[in-house]
């Protein structure tokens, strides 16, 4: 089992989003056999899930995380411990003897990263553990084109994009993916957790969150969402050709490989290498969902004020 701590000098870092560095602990038997810092590649939660889940992490311990962050890091398929202080080796420790309790969702970490590095969870759903949560590199319902996750503006009330019953509260549902030939891509029961979020702040793509903003408790629907309502068309600007000789590391990548660029702030991009010959390889930025119909059958489970 690998658990990895948001890392700063020694210490638990305390808001997941702009975390740069990670502690990555192995254990066996309930005990740890090694530790290794690596860099954390940058600022975004979606990203850093889909990067956390490339690492084979299956546990994160840290400070702040918001529900967003939260739900990326559900969809990649990683538990989190949130709200340790401290040493990092003693937070693990602690975990392990079953004394770090998570205090789940705690938005002190004012204004996170709210910004998708392509555009969702990573998503991510397939071999990066989940498609819906909010993630772009895991995560298929959690966030919308725009990258914005609407709620924790700012660690003020979530701005409401979607009306209903549940809008402005923490929804948590199960729910199942399928494509329309009824292959499924995603499911919250297989994972055995739900999937936590703020209705109608644009949290999730906006089909699934228009469904769950006016749901009941307890009513289970079945959706059936357009491109549109979900991750949209294939943007053609997001496919980007580079030389090799300019693009540092990359002769190394083969066709297929996911690997992460930077945008003009620093955040890490999921790109996909989609072509590659002696001297030119192509990159594409758009979600691996872009451009399919996708049906969702939803059960609220609980709605927290």
């Amino acid at each position: 089992m690998k658990i990895a701590v948001t890392y700063e000098n020694g210490n638990v870092f305390q808001h997941f989003g702009r975390t740069e560095n990670f502690k990555i602990y192995e254990v066996e038997d309930g005990k740890v056999v090694s530790a290794e810092v690596i860099g954390g590649n940058g600022i975004g939660h979606e990203s850093l899930a889909g990067y956390l889940a490339d690492q084979g992490v299956e546990k994160l311990i840290c400070g702040g995380l918001g529900a967003g962050a939260q739900n990326a890091l559900a969809a990649a398929g990683i538990e989190v411990i949130a709200g340790a202080q401290g040493d990092t080796d003693a937070a693990v420790a602690a975990y392990l003897r079953g004394e770090l309790e998570s205090t789940g969702v705690n938005c002190d970490h004012h204004g996170e990263g709210h910004h998708h590095g392509e555009g969702h969870h990573d998503d991510h759903h397939g071999e990066d553990g989940g498609c819906c949560g909010g993630g772009e590199d895991g995560e298929c319902c959690g966030g919308s084109e725009e990258g914005g996750c609407g709620g924790c503006s700012g660690c003020g009330a979530p701005q409401i994009i979607f009306e209903g019953r549940n809008a402005g509260k923490t929804c948590r549902v199960h729910y199942r993916g399928t494509f329309n030939d009824g292959t499924q891509f995603d499911s919250s029961y297989d994972r055995g957790q739900t999937l936590d979020f703020i209705g109608g702040a644009g949290m999730m793509i906006p089909g699934f969150d228009k469904a769950v903003v006016d749901m009941e408790v307890g009513q289970t629907v079945t959706i059936h969402l357009m491109p549109e309502e979900a991750y949209g068309q294939p943007d053609p600007r997001a496919i980007m050709q580079f030389k090799i000789s300019d693009l540092m590391g990359s002769e190394g990548l083969s066709v297929g490989q996911k690997v992460y660029l930077q945008d003009q702030m620093g955040r890490p991009v999921p790109v996909v290498v989609v072509e590659k010959d002696e001297e030119f390889i192509t990159l594409d930025a758009n979600h691996e969902m872009a451009g399919k119909e996708l049906n969702f059958t939803i059960e609220l489970v609980e709605v927290l004020d």
